[in-house]
This record gives C-alpha cells, structure tokens and sequence, in this order.
C-alpha cells in the first residue's frame, strides 16, 4: 500500500503522514513542487526521526509520477483519490494491498486532470456543513480502514 502526497502545502501534514507510513509500513509518493522546502536535514530537525523508516518516493511533476506509475504497474496498483467532490464513500470500497491512496493540496485539492487520472474517486462523509476533513487526517482514516480489509499487510 502506498501514499500519494499531491503537492503538499504543509509541512506538519507532511511529517505526521511519513510518521504515519513508517508505524504502518506504507510506502510514500510525494509529487513535488511542495509549498514548503522539503529536504531530509529540514525533517529531521522538525522531528522527523522516522525518515529513514520510510520508503520514500519524490517525483518531480505529475508528469514524472504518471511516469513512473506506468513503468511500475505491481507496485503502485490503483490510484485511489480522496475527494470531496467524490461520490463514492470510502467504508463501501473494497481496498487491495497495492492501492495507493491519493491526497491533494491543503489551499486547492489537485486540477481536473488528477480527477481523470484517477482509477477511483472516494470521499469521507461528513455531517452537513462541514467541508473537509484536514488532508492528515483524511488520509489516516482511509488508510486504517484500507489496512483493515488486508488484515495489517507488512505488519
């Protein structure tokens, strides 16, 4: 299993999602340009200390990690978006242990050519008037339940 970070804007999210890939065992795909200056010296004094725990993915552009997704079909399996603008809700989806899970920008989700690209599009629900949930979180609760139906692969 794997995690998508579409462009991130910040850094705190970023860091609690590789602490999170590194406790679960989830391989991270972080599809650059960030928001914030993204080097090993800067995780590490931020507190990072499980960097070096986690299998860790950069890729330069969309452009690179379509790339890369196409010369790597068994390893990055479907690409998986979260979404408010998506209609399927995330506990009905049957998650395999080669889905990678995709999450957007904090400030903008991802353009309509992420939507398109993507294999399945799932949301979170929510109770009436909320927005969203933030990006770390969502992830945490798609992931947990993704890991749930493969039993903890790699754990």
């Amino acid at each position: 299993m794997r995690l998508v970070l579409f462009e991130p804007d910040i850094p705190q999210n970023t860091g609690t999602l590789l602490r999170l890939a590194a406790c679960w065992n989830i391989a991270v795909d972080i599809i650059f340009p960030c928001g914030f200056i993204f080097d090993d010296a800067r995780m590490r004094r931020a507190g990072m200390d499980y960097l070096d725990a986690v299998d860790l993915v950069r890729h330069t552009s969309w452009t690179a990690y379509q790339t890369w997704r196409a010369a790597n079909p068994a390893t990055a399996g479907r690409l998986l978006l979260l979404s408010t603008k998506a209609a399927e809700p995330y506990q009905n989806f049957a998650f395999r242990p080669d889905d990678s899970i995709m999450v957007g920008r904090e400030s903008s989700g991802v353009p309509e050519s992420v939507h398109e690209a993507a294999d399945h599009r799932l949301v979170i629900p929510l109770r009436s008037g909320m927005r969203s949930l933030n990006v770390a979180i969502a992830a945490a609760v798609v992931t947990a339940e993704a890991l749930r139906q493969n039993d903890f692969p790699g754990l």
